[in-house]
């Protein structure tokens, strides 16, 4: 089994000698080729290349936003194709929430979860999961967990710029940046409204999170699950804020914290369950990220479930 292995050296959660040890069990069991990433967008080339040169199997240390760009690589192929003839995807958690890999089942310590994944890779266990795709502004792209407009968005877009001074994106600093940065943030005029074919149209909200899978984040061991119907085996889910004051969010909160089977309840909440495609349009720009990464600003985009993408090997 040819296998290239793709390793994010600027990985939130691993160092030097944990890699070395990590590369060394895989290429045990996989002919592997390992490919460092230098630049922003740099595993989805390689991932191409994977592809192209007719590997087996893509396998990424890295955080959400590095297989991200990997899911994205595999996909960008002919037509038609399906997930058994695109190489398999095998995900080891390297960085600050690992949220793709954890919601497959994998443990959060990389070298607990490559023992795992070698048990499927011997066993030739795989899962065939879908993703979503957003479009907009003439662009494409496809996420594996997530997808949200406004006041998350907003949040990662400030972590991200601290990132860029060289501070490490832990779940303490999310934590306290979305604290600090809802003092702030507009509360009085929403933004978006929801349309779709067969959709209730709905306005006045604030910030939507689209959902591949459940959890939508982690804050250190405990899941965040506003949409806990959310799965892999499912089109995609929405839960949309109509209001963002303080008493709707102190309702809100305790029911999404921790692991729940249960929607979550409220007047001002606009939820949808399982559905192929939906569009969310602003009045104005609105931050926008996808799988935890920042796009920018955005005024239309339409999501669209996309069923059996991937092969995972989990």
């Amino acid at each position: 089994m040819r296998a290239m292995l793709l390793v994010n050296p600027k990985a939130t959660t691993t160092n030097h000698r944990t890699r070395d040890v990590l590369i060394r069990a895989l290429g045990a069991t996989m002919e592997l080729t390992v490919e460092e990433t230098g630049y922003r967008g740099h595993a989805a080339h390689l991932s191409r290349t994977a592809h192209a040169q007719g590997f087996d199997v893509v396998a990424v240390l890295g955080g959400d936003g590095t297989i991200n760009e990997t899911a994205n690589g595999l996909l960008e192929a002919e037509d038609g194709e399906v997930a058994a003839e695109r190489p398999a995807l095998l995900v080891i958690p390297g960085g600050s929430a690992n949220v793709f890999a954890r919601a497959l089942g994998l443990p959060n310590d990389p070298v607990e979860a490559t023992g795992m994944v070698l048990e499927a890779v011997g066993a030739g266990r795989r899962r065939t999961v879908g993703l979503g795709q957003a479009e907009w502004d003439g662009e494409s792209r496809y996420f594996t967990f997530c997808s949200g407009l406004g006041y998350d968005a907003e949040v990662i877009r400030a972590v991200e710029g601290m990132r860029g001074t060289g501070l490490r994106a832990t779940p303490a600093r999310y934590v306290n940046t979305a604290l600090r940065h809802y003092l702030s943030t507009d509360k009085r005029h929403a933004a978006m409204n929801l349309e779709g074919p067969g959709i209730p149209s709905a306005g006045g909200i604030f910030m939507a999170v689209v959902s591949n899978t459940s959890p939508w984040t982690y804050v250190g061991p405990r899941p965040v699950c506003p949409t806990p119907w959310a799965s892999f085996e499912t089109g995609l889910d929405l839960l949309g804020l109509q209001r963002l004051g303080l008493p709707a969010m102190l309702h809100l909160m305790p029911q999404i914290i921790g692991t729940r089977e249960t929607l979550p309840t409220g007047r001002h909440l606009v939820q949808l369950h399982d559905e192929k495609e939906f569009t969310l349009a602003a009045e104005r720009p609105v931050a926008f990220q996808l799988d935890g990464d920042y796009l920018g600003e955005v005024e239309r985009v339409t999501f669209r479930s996309i069923p059996n993408a991937l092969q995972v090997l989990v």
